[in-house]
């Protein structure tokens, strides 16, 4: 059944997968809601979206997505408060950011309205996916890839938007242990690193793969020339914190702008805490724990908000991190959790609700 939610038309799944998920024990971006959000770009203009069900879609081989990766995306969350309003974080900076990566990749920008009438209209139909459950949410996977045919290196002429939704739990449980990289690199000077290209993570699967056989989870990200500076931490930014102060890495054309990352800057600054933005290198890392003055490392992104690092390897040598009784990353998640879910007030009018 057809109908119009914000200008933009519904197509209504005629069955539901609702009732066969387990909302107490999700994975993280396993189990899809029942609809998306599908636009065109042809002819020179994004054509009009519409919210359509979920379902797989067809591309020609000659589609330029599979030959020169023309293929930006963002991850946002929606969660419900405990009268079922519905609230978005921060929405506007990353329709903001997918447009910055989108035009890194000569992607063709796309329409705020389009962007976030879309949002609001998948969000309306599959409202009762957005889950309830302490530290749940719907996570929300806008992205755009080249859908245009041909051999050519060149920009496609077709392109697809699409936003698909995930009901997930927790995407990280516990502390994970990093090895700070000596030997790849994640992005270059001048090069696609502060985009959300998909690249950029294909690229950082290999090396994670070698510190994972090694006994670690994730990889620190360094520099690309002289690998003495760290930069992020595996798919998150990365904090530091030496005695009382946090510090974090400042953004560039090889480190993401991110959304969290920017949060817990403007939060922790409101909170009394320490808060320096510059480069960090990885000796005084190094020298902070052996003296015992590194209390704590954390990676922050929209999936986990904040993932405590429980120690780090670096030259064939493991430093193991504190255990404290009260941690900046623990008293910051708690914050912004409770700022998105509407559970305490919001002086900085980051959270959107969704009317």
């Amino acid at each position: 059944m057809n109908s119009i939610i914000n200008d933009i038309e519904i197509i209504k799944s005629e069955t539901t997968k609702i009732h066969d998920v387990d909302f107490d024990n999700l994975a993280f971006g396993s189990v899809f809601s029942d609809h998306m959000l599908e636009c065109n770009f042809k002819d020179g203009k994004w054509q009009a979206p519409k919210v359509v069900p979920y379902q797989a879609i067809s591309l020609d081989p000659s589609a330029k997505i599979f030959h020169y990766g023309q293929s930006v995306f963002e991850g946002m969350k929606a969660y419900k408060d405990a009268n079922e309003d519905v609230y978005l974080f921060r929405p506007l900076d990353n329709f903001n950011r997918l447009n910055i990566s989108a035009k890194r990749l000569a992607i063709p920008e796309l329409p705020e309205n389009y962007f976030m009438d879309g949002l609001k209209a998948l969000l309306e139909v599959d409202k009762e996916w957005i889950p309830k459950q302490d530290g749940s949410s719907l996570y929300i996977r806008p992205f755009i890839f080249a859908s245009g045919n041909g051999f050519h290196a060149s920009p496609a002429n077709e392109y697809k938007f699409l936003i698909c939704t995930a009901p997930s739990g927790s995407y990280f449980s516990g502390k994970v242990k990093v090895l700070i990289e000596q030997t790849y690199s994640r992005s270059a000077n001048g090069g696609v690193g502060f985009a959300k290209a998909g690249g950029n993570y294909a690229g950082q699967f290999y090396p994670t793969q070698l510190a994972v056989e090694k006994g670690y989870q994730q990889v620190i990200w360094t520099d690309d020339t002289s690998h003495e500076y760290i930069e992020e931490a595996g798919a998150m930014n990365i904090f530091v914190r030496i005695n009382d102060t946090l510090i974090t890495a400042p953004t560039s054309d090889r480190i993401l702008d991110g959304i969290t990352r920017k949060s817990i800057v403007e939060l922790a600054k409101a909170e009394g805490i320490d808060v320096e933005v510059r480069k960090l290198s990885v000796h005084e890392v190094v020298e902070a724990a052996k003296n015992g003055s590194l209390k704590e490392m954390f990676g922050a992104g929209t999936a986990a908000v904040i993932s405590p690092i429980s120690g780090f390897g670096y030259k064939d040598e493991d430093f193991e991190l504190p255990e404290l009784e009260e941690t900046f990353a623990s008293f910051l998640k708690k914050r912004i959790t409770d700022i998105q879910t509407n559970k305490v007030e919001d002086p900085f009018g980051w959270r959107y609700k969704l009317d």
